[in-house]
């Protein structure tokens, strides 16, 4: 059976003009149903589900506005657009306001109306995918509120269903992402929605380790394998048994080490330091990196079978710039688990559109530090302007005639420094020393001004 383009449900009180249209979308591949009225249009709706309702405006019997009003109190997600002649376009506007997606003008080009029709489509199939996307996040569970992956983004829903899939299997999983973008929030996720959440959770930072003690930690030591080796003692692998293995920064793991991490994947064994047994393990093994492996490959610091064993399902972390939308849900979050003192913290208008506008290099490891040291500083429990660091603060609104006046003449040549500190000192005597002033002149903060007034001071006289 051939697919449709979409079921569209065409109420229109005119007979001919209806049958034409039913027609005339049907041929373009859409998958069509007339109805007379708003009661023959309400008796189809409830019959079956429709991806749009392209409507006529002006009906007896009940206008276009009545049936919007019955398919918004009865189905918020449903799209409907309108049909309206020239005169009627005042109206069509209201109705869009109602909740119409958009309207198309009588007597009808096609090649007007297709692109409406498509765009509407794409917006209810974007929106149911948002909405199951969404159910995937409610169905994902977690060790405890602060370690939750926050996020509702296009960015980010596609990763949560993605862990959602990949926590029920044991394949092996590889987080790639930035630094700061939640590789191990990732690696507890899949575990805690896994099998084995009864089992334990380990974890490693390669790069944190030397490589003899990474193999010790990993795989364990026999006593007397090496000086200081005065007892035996199980490594990560053996302790996490049963359970799941988070070994971070693996791009950092030596050549001869990631053979040995490769036969664990492959078949479970290993062998600890200094011994001539082999052991077997049953473990799920997640690695993260920032690095590109590929590139890592090529150059001959990753093994090309390890790194296609690690790669069976890859989650890549979107950095914290490409889902700025999740920001707002980031911060009340980190507030609300990370709080400093006894009392939650707000945060000032102002503030929350410099957390908006900033770029974060180091994702929300970054924004969790600007946020607990802005707890930390603020005045109450309202972070303010003043509470962020000088890199996300707006850049200063200097005046043209402040600027012109402290450019340097001709002949004279000084740094940036010493244009901002002429720039600093006129807006002070523009103001009559007046700080508050000058910070608004200046468009910087209070607190700001002063670190700029401190930096600018003129030395104490000699004598």
């Amino acid at each position: 059976m051939t697919a449709t383009r979409g079921r569209i449900l065409i109420v229109d009180d005119e007979r001919e003009l209806r049958a034409a249209l039913c027609e005339t979308l049907a041929d373009e591949g859409y998958e069509t149903t007339g109805a007379g009225d708003v009661p023959d249009a309400v008796r189809a709706l409830a019959g079956r589900e429709f991806d749009l309702i392209l409507s006529d405006l002006m009906m007896p019997g009940g206008s276009g506005l009545d049936l919007l009003r019955h398919v918004r109190d009865t189905d918020p997600h449903q799209l409907l657009v309108i049909m309206t002649g020239q005169g009627s376009i005042h109206t069509a506007v209201e109705a869009m306001r109602l909740g119409a997606f958009d309207y198309v003008l009588k007597p009808f080009d096609l090649a007007f109306m297709l692109p409406v029709l498509d765009r509407a489509l794409e917006t209810r199939r974007l929106r149911a995918e948002n909405s199951r996307l969404r159910a995937v996040v409610s169905r994902l569970t977690y060790e405890g509120p602060r370690f939750r992956m926050i996020g509702t983004s296009p960015a980010m829903l596609p990763v949560l269903r993605l862990i959602e899939k990949v926590a029920a299997t044991d394949a092996t999983v590889l987080v790639r992402g930035e630094s700061g973008t939640g590789k191990e929030l990732v690696a507890r996720a899949v575990h805690h929605n896994s099998r084995r959440v009864g089992k334990p959770l380990i974890t490693i930072n390669c790069a944190a380790l030397q490589e003899s003690l990474l193999e010790s930690e990993l795989f364990g030591h026999e006593k007397g394998a090496f000086t200081g080796a005065t007892q035996a003692k199980p490594g990560l692998i053996e302790v996490a048994e049963g359970g799941t293995l988070f070994i971070d920064e693996v791009a950092e793991m030596a050549p001869a080490l990631q053979a040995k991490l490769l036969r664990v994947l492959e078949d479970g064994h290993y062998r600890r330091v200094g011994s001539t047994k082999d052991a077997r393990a049953d473990v799920r093994v997640v690695a993260a990196t920032n690095k590109p492996l590929e590139e890592e490959q090529k150059a001959g610091r990753f093994r090309e079978d390890l790194y296609y064993r690690l790669n069976v399902v890859t989650v890549p972390l979107p950095p914290l710039r490409d889902r700025r939308e999740d920001i707002p849900l980031l911060v009340e979050h980190l507030l609300a688990t990370r709080s400093v003192g006894t009392h939650r913290c707000q945060v000032h208008p102002a503030a929350a559109a410099a957390l908006l506008r900033y770029r974060w290099p180091g994702n929300v490891r970054e924004l969790a530090n600007v946020l607990e040291r802005a707890q930390i500083l603020a005045e109450g429990h309202l972070i303010t302007l003043d509470d962020l660091p000088a890199e996300l603060l707006p850049s200063p609104a200097y005046t043209p005639a402040a600027l012109a006046d402290s450019m340097p003449s001709d002949g004279e040549v000084f740094d940036l420094g010493e244009l901002e500190r002429r720039v600093v000192r006129r807006a002070m005597s523009h103001t009559g020393g007046n700080k508050a002033q000058a910070a608004a002149l200046l468009g910087v903060t209070r607190r700001t001004l002063y670190r700029l007034l401190e930096r600018y001071a003129e030395p104490p006289a000699n004598g």
